[in-house]
C-alpha cells in the first residue's frame, strides 16, 4: 500500500503465521532467497502507527520497503518455505497507456512498476521497445489505475487499444528452443515482471495457429506466482 504519496512510503502488510517477529530480526524472502532486515515493523490502530516491538501467531503488521515485498510473499526464519500465493492468470483486457506529457516517461516506468507490484495491474514490457502494455481481468483496474497515477503521481494517462488481445507465460524444455521462437517473433514478445517472457496474440486464432507451429513452446494461461528458491 502506498500510505503517503509525498515520501512514496510504501507499507507491506504482513500476517505473522507460526513463531514471532522482532524489531531489528532478518528474515529470509522466499520468493528470492535473500535477507531482509525488519527495522521497522509497525502496528496500525485507527489511523495511528505503533513500532512493534514483538508480534505473534494471528497479528497483522506492517512491514515499510520499496518493493521489495509483493502480494502473495513468505518471510521465514530462515527456513526454505512457502505459502504458495494467488497464481497471475493471463489477462482478459490489455491496453497501451498513452502520457500527455512525453518528458514524464521515465517518470510514468517508475509508477507503472509500482502499481504492477501492489498487484494493481499486470505490466508487459515489449522486447521491440513499443510502450509498455498493461494487462488487466476488469475494466474496473483502468479506472482504478488512472485515477491513482493521475492522484499520486500527478500523470494523467490515457489508453489505447493495443493489437493483441491475448497474452501466454511462454516455455520450452531447451533454452534454445525458446531463444529461437522469441527471436522470431520479438514484435510480438513481452517480458512481465519478472521478467519472463510472454507471448502476445492478436486472437485466439492467431494464438492456437502459433502453438501448432511451435509444439515445443509451452504456453499457459496461469502462471503459479512463487517458487522458494535455495538460499
Amino acid at each position: 500500500a502506498n500510505m503517503d504519496p509525498n515520501h512514496r512510503d510504501r507499507i507491506a502488510f504482513v500476517r505473522v503465521c507460526s513463531g514471532t517477529l522482532t524489531r531489528g530480526m532478518k528474515a529470509r524472502l522466499a520468493r528470492t532467497g535473500k535477507q531482509m532486515g525488519l527495522t521497522a515493523p509497525q502496528f496500525f490502530f485507527a489511523s495511528q502507527r505503533q513500532l512493534a516491538d514483538t508480534a505473534y501467531a494471528g497479528d497483522v503488521v506492517g512491514i515499510p520497503n520499496h518493493g521489495a515485498l509483493r502480494i502473495g510473499d513468505t518471510l521465514t526464519d530462515g527456513e526454505a518455505l512457502v505459502f504458495q500465493g494467488v497464481p497471475n492468470f493471463a489477462p482478459e483486457i490489455l491496453r497501451r497507456v498513452r502520457l500527455e506529457d512525453a518528458m514524464k516517461a521515465k517518470k510514468l516506468k517508475e509508477a507503472l512498476q509500482q502499481m504492477a507490484e501492489e498487484g494493481v495491474v499486470q505490466l508487459f514490457t515489449p522486447e521491440d521497445g513499443s510502450p509498455a502494455i498493461v494487462g488487466v481481468v476488469g475494466a474496473l483496474q483502468l479506472d482504478v489505475l488512472k485515477e491513482r497515477l493521475k492522484a499520486e503521481y500527478g500523470l494523467p494517462v490515457s489508453f489505447e487499444m493495443a493489437r493483441f488481445s491475448v497474452c501466454r507465460w511462454i516455455s520450452a524444455e531447451k533454452t534454445a528452443d525458446l531463444e529461437k521462437f522469441i527471436s522470431g517473433r520479438r514484435g510480438d514478445i513481452a517480458r512481465d515482471l519478472d521478467g519472463d517472457p510472454v507471448f502476445l496474440a492478436q486472437d485466439g486464432f492467431s494464438l492456437n495457429y502459433e502453438s501448432e507451429r511451435a509444439p515445443e513452446i509451452r504456453m499457459i494461461a496461469i502462471k503459479e506466482y512463487h517458487q522458494a528458491k535455495a538460499a
